[in-house]
């Protein structure tokens, strides 16, 4: 099939590799507009920009909802429009135009987390197993007909970054397998299941703020699920800290928020008992070890973050 991919993220970069590799065609890969970055504040391409620039794939980076979208999308005669991350929504006019529609590839399995953030939503909430489905884009969230799933197991230090690597190699399998059965006219859409249904809301720096007075696996999870985007982070004198993933330390006998520094190990206190600092950012420095930050710091008896 002749296929245009839009993508933009790291994450989409492996389902564009596979795609390239399969027996379809890549004819074009729709992505989001360059940024700006850096003090020289110079335009910067995305992660699948810059993948399809090495692939010799020209590269849109116009808006769907531009008036002659639909018109470029109907000349490019594709079948269908695999989709990973692109971070725009498709309008109703250009989803009906490639045979085959728009198939997005999601990070869950759906209808379980819909929305921006599905990985980090599993991890927060404890979840023991997550994976990945392919679905039709239809113009509400997440809500389109299946066509195929892979599920992957959750590991108890896992963060969300390491997960989301580990789905986007499993996810673009998933998809040139999603393409192959369309082509091949051996795979239907099937409805989503009515029940089961949670969202996945973009995660944004304020919810990523660790609260000391809640027990300490929600605490655990919160971090993993913000590392490495958005970091969960803390204050400690006024001042902001990121805060890398936690491991539990007994009970301590910490007030919740309290630092105690030893000479290897750093442990706060939460609702249930303590964690140990494993990597801290403080505010315009490097990561390092959290001994090393508190070497530095010398938090005092009695001095907590918050």
């Amino acid at each position: 099939m002749r296929l245009l991919f839009a993508g933009t993220p790291r994450a989409a970069v492996p389902s564009l590799d596979a795609l390239t590799r399969s027996q379809h065609e890549v004819v074009a890969v729709l992505t989001r507009p360059d940024t700006v970055a850096g003090r020289g504040r110079q335009p910067v391409r995305s992660p699948v920009a810059e993948r399809a620039d090495a692939l010799a794939i020209p590269v849109w980076t116009s808006s769907p909802r531009d008036a002659d979208f639909v018109d470029r999308l109907i000349d490019l005669e594709v079948d269908c429009c695999p989709v990973v991350a692109y971070g725009a929504l498709i309008p109703p006019s250009a989803l009906g135009v490639p045979v085959h529609g728009w198939v997005n590839l999601h990070f869950s399995l759906l209808p379980a987390w819909r929305g921006a953030a599905p990985v980090q939503h599993a991890i927060m909430h404890g979840d023991a197993h997550t994976g990945a489905t392919t679905f039709r884009l239809d113009p509400g969230l997440d809500t389109g007909p299946a066509l195929m799933s892979a599920h992957l197991d959750l590991g108890p230090r896992d963060t969300s970054g390491e997960v989301l690597d580990a789905l986007s190699v499993v996810g673009a399998d998933l998809l040139v397998a999603t393409m192959d059965g369309l082509a091949a006219g051996t795979l239907h859409p099937v409805a989503q299941a009515d029940e089961g249904v949670t969202y996945a809301p973009k995660i944004d720096v304020d919810d990523a703020r660790i609260d000391w007075t809640r027990d300490a696996t929600s605490i655990d999870r919160l971090v993993r699920a913000c590392t490495p985007a958005p970091g969960a982070w803390t204050t400690f004198r006024g001042e902001r800290i990121k805060v890398g993933p936690v491991t539990f330390a007994g009970e301590g006998g910490l007030a919740p928020g309290e630092v105690r520094a030893g000479r290897s190990q750093v442990i706060v206190g939460t609702a249930t008992g303590a964690v140990a600092l494993g990597e801290v950012t403080p505010q315009g420095k490097r990561p390092m070890a959290a001994s090393d930050w508190a070497r530095g710091a010398r938090p005092a008896t009695g001095e907590a973050l918050a």
